[in-house]
């Protein structure tokens, strides 16, 4: 009778260590929903196709992984589904990526804004890492930046130099200022 009861006893306390309940189904610990986050990071980092006219955003709730932004290739969209659903732990993916529309406009937009950006003196070494910070996204001659920038002065030129491409009908601005540490 002892034996069951501590038997009992072990299990319940199993579960809860392992934040399993057994009615209420799986909860989920800060550590995993961490783990997840930074997985998926690297996973659509790590795309072959993911370049500076690409912006991928995600939130993790739980063991769900939402996908948001914007890409020029469909094949980006799946891709980044794909590899997501794969990592463990992930039960569900809501692929809520844009596939930006096919434009030769935008596509002429696009590397005249990158040449604008990344080739002016002052910001050249955004363009040195492999992983460009600061992302160009242009749909229908409207642009958005989206990335990080190291200070306030260099998110304000590289909006100048955005505004200032012909053919460029609104910018956004949506860059952040990283905090120094």
């Amino acid at each position: 009778m002892f034996r069951k009861l501590s038997l009992r006893l072990f299990v319940v306390l199993a579960a809860t260590a392992l934040s399993i309940p057994a009615q209420t189904g799986r909860t989920v610990s800060e550590r995993a929903v961490e783990r997840i986050q930074k997985e998926v990071r690297h996973e659509i980092l790590m795309l072959p196709f993911f370049g500076v006219f690409d912006n991928i955003t995600y939130k993790v709730e739980g063991y769900n992984v939402t996908l948001m932004g914007q890409v020029t290739r469909p094949t980006l969209k799946s891709d980044a589904a794909n590899v997501v659903k794969r990592i463990e732990g992930v039960e569900k993916v809501n692929n809520q990526i844009e596939v930006l529309p096919v434009s030769t406009m935008d596509d002429q937009l696009r590397l005249r804004l990158y040449r604008a950006i990344y080739g002016y003196s002052a910001l050249e070494r955004y363009a040195m890492p492999v992983i460009k910070p600061i992302r160009i996204v242009v749909k229908n001659g409207n642009v958005t930046l989206e990335g990080v920038v190291d200070s306030e002065a260099d998110k304000n030129m590289v909006n100048i130099r955005a505004n200032g491409v012909s053919d460029v009908f609104s910018v956004t601005n949506h860059l952040v200022v990283q905090k120094s540490k």
